[in-house]
């Protein structure tokens, strides 16, 4: 058996604004480093060691695995980022406060949006205030100008087959630190978790999910930290 922990950063700035960030590169609040230290401290506490970590190229993920690794005394672990961990891609309704835009164009079009499986928000367009193409981690990146759960999906599997996968199978212990839809991805794919079933499926900000693996790394638990 193999321990995997997932756990979505802390808080963000536009979470607080209720805003659609996606690839936007936002930081912590003061409640997301709170999060994240806690989500640390539980881990410790809990007894949970770890041999590598991945997370996205996003301020608000990383800084939230360090704040953990530094809670729990591990900062001296290997961290590979990787754009394909990054948030899903909210294309036209990036930068737009949730709030307005339901107002707008209707509750029932946005959950759409937001929570559908394949549907995706209307493209980002180039030029856009929060078009990160000249952004250079992204260098000769073909960016997405939107995405769907599914199109977000089909871009973290591959990361996690040839970059997470390897690390299990050498009784890594593996600890994850991403985005809400990232995760979702990735819970779905463990979980088996239906088409349908994962657009209610949310993932709460600095709450770290623990999987137990078996040997072929199919789940036999998953549980937030201090349940079950």
């Amino acid at each position: 058996m193999v321990e995997l922990v997932l756990v979505r950063h802390g808080q963000s700035a536009w979470n607080l604004e209720n805003r659609f960030t996606g690839w936007w590169d936002v930081d912590l609040t003061e409640q997301g480093v709170a999060e994240a230290r806690a989500a640390g401290r539980s881990l410790a506490s809990a007894g949970l060691a770890f041999d590598c970590c991945f997370t996205s190229f996003q301020t608000r993920a990383i800084r939230t695995l360090h704040l953990m690794l530094e809670e729990m005394q591990q900062l001296w672990l290997p961290v590979h980022k990787d754009w394909r961990f990054n948030e899903r891609h909210y294309g036209g309704l990036t930068g737009l406060d949730k709030a307005e835009t339901a107002a707008r164009h209707g509750d029932a079009q946005v959950k759409i949006w937001r929570r559908s499986f394949d549907v995706p928000p209307p493209p980002q367009q180039p030029g856009s205030a929060y078009d990160v193409a000249g952004d250079r981690r992204y260098a000769g990146l073909v960016i997405p100008n939107t995405e769907s759960l599914k199109d977000t999906i089909a871009r973290v599997l591959p990361a996690w087959d040839a970059l997470v996968v390897p690390e299990l199978r050498a009784d890594k212990r593996v600890l994850i630190a991403a985005h809400g839809n990232s995760l979702r991805a990735l819970v779905k794919h463990l979980s088996g978790i239906s088409d349908a079933d994962i657009s209610e499926f949310e993932i709460p900000t600095g709450k770290p999910i623990v999987y137990t693996l078996d040997q072929d790394l199919r789940a036999t638990d998953r549980r937030y930290l201090g349940e079950g």
